[in-house]
This record gives C-alpha cells, structure tokens and sequence, in this order.
C-alpha cells in the first residue's frame, strides 16, 4: 500500500489537510460574524471570542423640497417708461391683485412722500377707528352765566354758514342756522330762562388742541385756498365762498364760525371764546355727513380739509391725542387691523401736505389689495376713487389720460397727489387682458407740472401689459 510505503509522507499530507480545513472554518466563521480580516489560527493559541461591532448608521439622505414653481416668463416692459426724466426720482410698484405676485417693482419698500395718495391711508385708519357711520356733532350748551350759550365744536369742519336749502360746496352738510333755531326754541321753552334774553355767546374749540397750522404746510396755502387752519369748529372749512373747492381761508376760522352763529341767533350778543361747563344743559345738535360720505367728498376732489378733519378724529376716538403730533399713533394704529406691515410710515398730516410724510408704494399697492376685494368697509374708498376719463374728480380733467394714454380710460380708479416736490398716482387698473392691478406711482425730486403726463403714461403701460407686465 501506498501509505505503508510512504508513511511519512501520508502524515505531512494528512497534516496539512488539517491546517487548511481550519483555516477555512475560520473564513467562513469571520465572513458570518462580520469581523475584521481573519488571520491564521495557531494550534498553541486560546481562542478569543470576536466582539461584536457597532452598526454604522448612514447619514440620511437629503430630500429635496417641494419643487418650486416656475415664474411664467413676461415680456411686456415698462422699462424706457420709468426712465423717463419727468418723474425724476421715480418709484413704483405694481401688483397682481388677484395672486398678490409682484409684478414690477422700482423702489417700492423705500417710504416717501406720498403728496395727496395719503389720503387713502387717513380714509383706511378712519373706516377701521369710526367706522362707515360716524357723524361728527356740532352742540349748543348753557353757559355759567345768564343769558349765556356755548358753540362747541366738535371737529365738523364741513358745518356751513349758509342758510338751509342753500347748497354749500360740501353737500349734505349741517347748517348753522338749523342749529341756532333749535337753539332758540330750546332757550324759550326753559322756565328757567324766563324773561332772560339770549345775551351771550362763547365759543368753544378746545375739542382740538396744539398748532392750527402744520410747520410742513407753506403758508401760502392758505391764501391760494387749499388749506384751512384746523380748529374743531368752523364753518365751511373756513372758505370765503362757501359754495367753491377752492377759495382763500381766513387767520381766524373760529371766530369766523362765531360771527355767523352769532348773527343766525338774531344779532344782539357779545362773543368771545372759552369752554363749555361740564355737564351744561345741551340746546341743540347737528351731524356732519357720515364718514362714508366725508370719505368720497374727499378723495374724489382730493379736499384737504375733510382729510385733516378725519385724521383728528380717527386720533381722538383712538385715543392717541387731539393734536398733529399724535397722528403717527392715531393713524397707524387704525391702519394696524388690515394686516400690513406699517414700519417705515410716517403720519405728520391727514392730507399729505407735509413733504415729512412717507408710505412706501409697497404699502399702497398691498393696501388697493384689500380695497380692490372690498375687505371690511374698505369697498367706501373704491367708491370715491377718481377714474381715469370719468365725468368728474382729479382724474377728469383735460390733461390727465389724454392722447394715447386715453386707452385706460374707465379702467383706471386711483388717488392723485401733488406737492411742490412730487407727483404720485396710486389705485386699481382694471388692464386690458382683465387682470386686476394694484399699482403706486411716485414721481419725487425735480419736478414739474409734465411729470402728470409721464406718470399717465407709465400707468397705461401697465394697463397694456396687464399680467405680462416684466420687471425687466
């Protein structure tokens, strides 16, 4: 037998047979457990129990988010319009009222002079403070004395000295002769006042207090008649003709306010002014027209009057003052239920007279948003906007939306404004391919009367463009 031949060489054989069955067993042993690279087990070592390893997490994978919608690509630009040297330090913004997308923008978050568009921000605070229905009360008190009656403003500067039936310019207002018979009657029907005459006539305007007149206003306002001191009883907004927009006021509208009552009386009282007693006996009382009214009466004419009057009481009512300092408070904080950011907004009238005054365009357009939907009361405003071609208001007249720019006629509802350092133009364009627009206009620095055109023309740009409008 082979074996019994080779004995030695069968056990060599034989011997490394072994080795590299065990040598196996132990790849097939690691390759199981997961352990390192094997190595070679020895007959003469202990064997040592492999530990266990720690399972590696992978990181996590990141997961892209949700697929961000693609801006349709609009090719309807403005852009040789906005440079156009007119509106000199020019910004704007337009808006797609219905998405609420941006759809041009120059400057629109930096807050300027806003010029008259203001009064769309002081007709908003009022809606939100007094609400659509608010009247303001013009009284007839007892006065401490005998034979003593009180006037009391209470902030109706559209109160008219005409006679009833006499139309004034503001229409609807309350007459002072109305007021001066209730008063009579009240005064006779007194036992109390029984063989007393009426001899007596304060005048009480204390409803207001602090300067008449804004230190941003030029004086000569005054007298072009643009622009009343504000005091809380006058009559007429203290015009010279009662029946005209425009008519040059007087230093002295309250005692204006107190020769007419003093006269529609009968004659035969001295005046002067004071302060009505607490808890004095009321005579009589008129309303001015509700705030939905002074609202249209304002913005349609751009009247700097009523929007000072609505400014005062919106603060009042607000209980932030019942001067010009306390409009910044008074006026924000009735704008701060609509939910737009108001940092940056500077109140230093009603009107926007005062060059100090600033609302960015951006605020403006995303306030014509809410407007546009009617939001609230805010459907008054829409109401009394201009329109572009309309039959009357600041955006009838024959330079405004002429020639080419007369394509946007009826489509465009908007706020005119102008001071001797700007030109603006903020509202709702109805464009042509039946997008509603919210846009903001403001033409600042350098200008002059031609910057009307060139904001007209920008706006019937957009207009054209309607939701194609680019930034580019």
């Amino acid at each position: 037998m082979v074996f019994a031949r080779h004995p030695r060489a069968w056990l060599v054989t034989a011997g490394a047979l072994v080795f590299a069955l065990l040598g196996t067993g132990a790849v097939f042993a690691g390759t199981q457990t997961g352990a390192e690279e094997p190595r070679a087990a020895s007959a003469l070592e202990t064997a040592t129990p492999t530990p266990t390893p720690t399972a590696t997490v992978p990181p996590a994978r990141p997961v892209p988010g949700a697929a961000t919608a693609a801006s349709r690509l609009r090719t309807c630009s403005v852009a040789g319009l906005a440079a156009d040297a007119r509106l000199a330090n020019f910004q704007g913004q337009v808006m797609n009222a219905t998405t609420g997308e941006v759809l041009f923008d120059r400057g629109g978050t930096t807050a300027s002079a806003t010029a008259s568009v203001l009064k769309v921000v002081t007709s908003a605070a009022a809606l939100s403070v007094l609400g659509p229905d608010f009247r303001a009360t013009t009284t007839v008190v007892k006065g401490s004395e005998p034979g003593q009656v009180v006037l009391v403003g209470g902030g109706d500067l559209t109160l008219s000295r005409l006679p009833s039936g006499a139309e004034p310019f503001y229409t609807g207002a309350a007459h002072l002769d109305d007021l001066a018979a209730q008063a009579r009657a009240a005064w006779d029907a007194d036992p109390a006042n029984a063989g007393v005459p009426m001899t007596s006539l304060v005048l009480d305007s204390s409803y207001f207090s602090g300067p008449e007149w804004d230190d941003g206003w030029a004086r000569s306002e005054l007298g072009l008649g643009y622009m009343p001191e504000i005091t809380a009883l006058q009559v007429d907004g203290d015009r010279d003709n009662p029946s005209r927009s425009t008519s040059p006021r007087s230093e002295d509208p309250v005692a204006r306010a107190g020769q007419a009552f003093a006269e529609a009386l009968g004659g035969g009282v001295t005046v002067s002014q004071g302060t009505a007693p607490p808890g004095a006996a009321q005579l009589g009382s008129v309303q001015s027209q509700p705030v939905s009214t002074l609202i249209t009466q304002s913005l349609i004419v751009s009247d700097n009057t009523i929007a000072e009057m609505l400014a005062r009481l919106t603060s009042i009512r607000s209980g932030a003052g019942n001067d010009f300092a306390s409009l910044q408070q008074g006026v924000v904080d009735g704008l701060a239920p609509y939910g737009i950011d108001t940092t940056g907004i500077v109140i230093k009238d009603g009107s926007g007279l005062s060059p100090a005054n600033a609302v960015s365009p951006a605020y403006m357009t995303a306030l014509f948003v809410k407007i546009n939907a009617r939001e609230g009361n805010l459907g008054v405003i829409f109401d009394g906007l201009p329109v572009a071609g309309g039959p009357s208001g600041s955006l009838s007249y024959s330079d405004r939306f002429a020639g080419p720019n007369s394509v946007a006629d009826g489509a465009v509802f908007a706020k005119t404004g102008w001071i001797t350092t700007g030109y603006t133009l903020s509202g709702i364009i109805r464009a042509a391919d039946g997008t509603p627009l919210t846009f903001a206009v403001y033409a600042l620095g350098n200008v002059s009367d031609n910057a009307k055109q060139a904001i007209d023309t920008i706006t019937a740009g957009f207009f054209r463009c309607g939701d194609n409008l680019s930034n580019n």
